[in-house]
């Protein structure tokens, strides 16, 4: 109890959400995408609070574990770090830790967008003055609409 306690001290987001393309921008079908989010306490972690009671004092940390994308188009991408954030420089390469490529353009899908979300696990340590320890899980999610078009070479 105190250490649901504890995690409820802490504000626990779902990722901020870095893409390329960025929302309201264009995407190309094939091009590398890139997939981040900010890291900080309260969205990648590590977040650390404690809570009290009766002479007892539960000290818990958050961290996420892990990251789930679902890319709109039926496909995801399970990301075990925050992602790396895109630069120009890095031009047509993929990703190194946390990236995807469309197949299709976002004009298949009704609203014309893919409706991107990205699902944290976040998983929390907790431990007691009196020496027991335990393990808590919560899911937090975030979500954003891109537009990836299809390119055509006409001779």
């Amino acid at each position: 109890m105190l250490a649901q306690q504890a995690v409820d001290k802490m504000l626990l987001r779902g990722p901020d959400i870095g893409i390329t393309p960025r929302p309201g921008g264009r995407g190309v079908v094939g091009m590398p995408v890139y997939l981040w989010t900010q890291t900080g306490p309260e969205t990648y972690g590590p977040n650390t609070a404690s809570a009290s009671a009766g002479g007892m004092t539960v000290t818990a940390t958050a961290k996420v574990k892990k990251i789930v994308w679902s890319m709109g188009d039926g496909q995801s991408v399970t990301c075990t770090t925050a992602g790396t954030p895109y630069k120009p420089a890095f031009g047509k390469q993929p990703s190194p830790d946390c990236g995807y490529r469309y197949r299709q353009p976002s004009t298949t899908t009704p609203s014309g967008m893919y409706h991107v979300t990205a699902t944290s696990t976040w998983s929390i340590d907790w431990q007691a003055t009196g020496g027991q320890t335990g393990q808590l899980t919560e899911i937090r999610t975030s979500a954003v609409d891109i537009t990836v078009a299809e390119v055509q070479v006409l001779n």
